[in-house]
C-alpha cells in the first residue's frame, strides 16, 4: 500500500519547496520527505537541515514535534542522532497528498 507513496510524496513536497513561503505543514512535509529518502538507517540533522533549507535548531524543534506525533522516530549511533519516518508518517504523507490535491483544485494557498 505504501509502495507508491514516496514517488507521489516527492512531487507534493518538491512543489511546496518551490514556494517562497512555506507553511508549518510544508516544512513538516519537507522534513518527512528527507527522512523518507533516508530509509531504515535514518538521516542526521545536518542532512535534513541542508535538504529542507532550515537551521539546525529549527530542524530539531520540528523533529521533536514529528516524533511526539508518532510520524518520525530517532535513535543514536556512535556519533549522531538519526531520524527516520514511521509507518504513521508514511500514512500522513498519503493523506497530505489528498489534501494538496483538493487545495490545488480550488487554487488555494496553504
Amino acid at each position: 500500500m505504501f509502495q507508491d507513496v514516496p514517488d507521489k510524496a516527492h512531487h507534493i513536497i518538491k512543489s511546496m519547496s518551490k514556494q517562497q513561503y512555506r507553511s508549518e505543514m510544508g516544512i513538516m512535509g519537507d522534513i518527512l520527505d528527507v527522512t523518507m529518502d533516508g530509509g531504515q538507517q535514518g538521516v542526521i540533522v545536518s542532512a535534513i537541515s541542508r535538504r529542507a533549507n532550515l537551521s539546525h535548531y529549527s530542524v530539531l524543534d520540528k523533529c521533536e514535534k514529528l516524533i511526539s506525533a508518532g510520524l518520525m522516530e530517532s535513535r543514536r549511533d556512535e556519533r549522531n542522532r538519526l531520524f527516520k519516518i514511521t509507518e504513521k508518517g508514511l500514512g500522513f504523507i498519503k493523506e497530505f497528498q489528498r489534501f494538496q490535491t483538493i487545495v490545488d483544485s480550488m487554487n488555494l494557498r496553504y
